[in-house]
């Protein structure tokens, strides 16, 4: 013959890698190289899940070297001071077989169940699909391309015909939760002044302020939420008290973006970089030292170089 198979051959106990053969063992040999009781190695794989994984019944109990490496990660682990446990976690871990790729959900799909599950009144449909977004693209684009597109929808549904109510108050709720569960928690953040987020004085519509929270948390940028309808001297007192690099205001409906409001922020020692966001300044003219902030892609860009680049 002029080489060796290089299929395996599991017939004759041996996996089979390039054109070296490496031999798998049975459980009397393992224990004996590991310096372990085969009821050992049984226990393992009864509790833990460590043991061959090509058995199958009917057939005796082989170890692959992989099987083997496994197990003698494990040891190292409880000669550490491991618990069993904790060892055969570890080792499971280290030696994980790579998950297929998953396919990347259709944010169309995501957005037309999402509207079903709103309908239905369906909490932990809702709850699922906004996690799936929002592990797909992120927070920005699940607001973007899932979320606001139902919100309109069943908005214009409660204008038309004065039903949904209900319904539009459970999607605010569950995004709310998706997206303060989507906001990790910051040690140190990468701007040494926080960024104050807060609603312009009797404006209501908060939950884009909780997108653009959590959007910038996964940039380590660190915010303060003061959430809706922030009256002035509130806001002005927020200001000395936190000493912002940035305040950014959010206005939903153009009855509250009053540019009067940023008059009040007070003057701090270091300078405050001013933002209005969001269509409630749309029309208006803001002051020379207020930046307007388009969409929340836009907005995370401009608030992230402002605070980090100080």
């Amino acid at each position: 013959m002029s080489g060796v198979a290089t299929r395996p051959d599991s017939t004759l106990g041996m996996s089979l890698k390039g054109d070296v053969p490496e031999p798998s063992l049975p459980v009397a040999a393992v224990a004996r190289r590991l310096g372990v009781a085969p009821s050992t190695l049984r226990t393992w794989d009864r509790r833990y899940g460590l043991g061959p994984r090509d058995h199958t019944t009917g057939r005796h109990r082989r170890y692959s070297p992989d099987d083997i490496a496994r197990l003698e990660l494990m040891q190292k682990a409880l000669l550490r001071g491991a618990s069993p446990a904790e060892a055969a976690d570890y080792a499971l871990r280290a030696h994980a077989v790579p998950a297929e790729p998953r396919a990347r959900p259709d944010g169309s799909a995501l957005m037309k169940g999402l509207g079903r599950a709103a309908l239905a009144m369906d909490t932990s449909g809702i709850q699922r699909l906004l996690v799936e977004a929002i592990d797909a693209d992120g927070v920005i684009a699940c607001w973007d391309r899932v979320v606001r597109p139902v919100l309109t929808a069943v908005a214009g549904r409660w204008a038309h015909s004065g039903a949904c109510v209900e319904v539009e108050h459970l999607l605010n709720e569950c995004v709310l939760a998706a997206m303060i569960a989507a906001t990790p928690l910051l040690g140190p953040a990468r701007n040494a002044r926080p960024v104050l987020l807060s609603c312009a004085p009797e404006e209501r519509h908060s939950l884009p302020l909780y997108v653009l929270r959590a959007a910038l948390a996964r940039r380590e940028v660190g915010t303060q939420m003061l959430g809706a309808a922030l009256p002035v001297n509130a806001l002005a007192a927020a200001v000395r008290r936190t000493g912002p690099a940035a305040v950014v205001l959010w206005a939903q409906q153009p009855r509250y973006g009053d540019p009067e409001v940023f008059s009040h922020v007070p003057r701090t020692r270091q300078r405050v970089r001013l933002f209005g966001c969001g269509p409630g300044w749309a029309a208006v003219r803001l002051p020379s030292q207020v930046q307007r902030l388009g969409a929340l892609a836009d907005a995370v860009d401009k608030i992230e170089a402002v605070a980090v680049g100080e």
